[in-house]
């Protein structure tokens, strides 16, 4: 999981990623999205890497016109790519986005390493005002049009079937399918598999 640091206020404010950088985390969003400036979700994360970095920023009078450039970025992504990331929710590394396009995360929500979204995606509260979203593990891949909601857990190693709606927690090396979801063990083969692919 990914170790994360708060300020007195109780905001998230930074993830640590051993010695990576802003710009490393960049380049390696880039590679993962196979080295191509047109995948619209490199962009979309080059805007969440930049709302991260602000905060990094100590000097209040340096960090508010970056917090008006960042909010004018998210506001234009979230208008012509259609996909909400906020940055105050917590992305491990190579997080790639399939296809874009209707696609929301909630600001509590939070990714392991490698996990793979698509298009039609929600990652966040069951009901409105109650506050609680869905904590993936690594390696996690989410089909098409899938709903995670709510404070669920789920492992690693999982795969989510397109246009399931998860409500309950889901064990490492499982798959979730339907409406709502039920879960499957994945085979031990199916399994190394997944992560050989993630790895390659």
């Amino acid at each position: 999981m990914i170790p994360a640091r708060i300020c007195p206020q109780g905001w998230l404010i930074s993830v640590s990623l051993g010695r990576e950088t802003v710009f490393e985390n960049i380049r390696e969003d880039w590679q993962t999205h196979n080295r191509q400036w047109s995948r619209h979700g490199f962009w979309v994360l080059l805007i969440y890497r930049f709302g991260r970095w602000r905060y990094s920023v100590s000097l209040r009078l340096l960090r508010m016109p970056l917090s008006f450039l960042y909010k004018g970025m998210k506001f234009f992504s979230e208008m012509l790519l259609g996909m909400e990331l906020p940055c105050e929710a917590m992305i491990g590394r190579r997080f790639v986005i399939e296809h874009i396009g209707g696609i929301v995360v909630s600001g509590d929500a939070r990714f392991g390493d490698d996990c793979v979204i698509r298009n039609g995606v929600t990652v966040g509260l069951r009901n409105r005002g109650v506050r609680g979203s869905p904590h993936l593990g690594d390696r996690v891949d989410i089909g098409a049009g899938a709903k995670l909601l709510g404070p669920i857990r789920i492992g690693d190693d999982v795969a989510i079937g397109a246009n399931a709606v998860v409500l309950t927690d889901v064990p490492s090396n499982s798959i979730a399918v339907g409406i709502p979801a039920r879960i499957i063990q994945r085979k031990p083969k199916e399994v190394e598999t997944a992560i050989s692919h993630h790895t390659l």
